[in-house]
């Protein structure tokens, strides 16, 4: 099977992702279990990622983040146990 670059970096581009995902989630299950309120959770999680972002790639880049997240919200993205149609 012949694989391009392209869809090698696609590859393991969600594998990162996938991996980050169990990592904040056991962060996350770690919280709740200290008894940290989800709001909380989320308000630390949000600032460390817009800070680490802006350290890594500037203000323009956290920005446009943020601006992709409201659409990503609607559309459903987030939403636990969603059914797709």
């Amino acid at each position: 099977m012949d694989v391009t670059i392209s869809e090698m970096d696609e590859i393991i581009a969600r594998e990162k992702r996938d991996a980050a995902l169990e990592v904040h989630s056991d962060a996350w299950a770690d919280g709740t279990m200290e008894g940290i309120d989800a709001d909380i959770l989320a308000d630390a999680a949000i600032a460390t990622a817009l800070e680490e972002t802006i350290r890594e790639l500037g203000e323009e880049a956290a920005l446009a983040l943020v601006e992709t997240l409201r659409d990503r919200i609607l559309t459903g993205e987030f939403t636990p146990n969603r059914s797709l149609q």
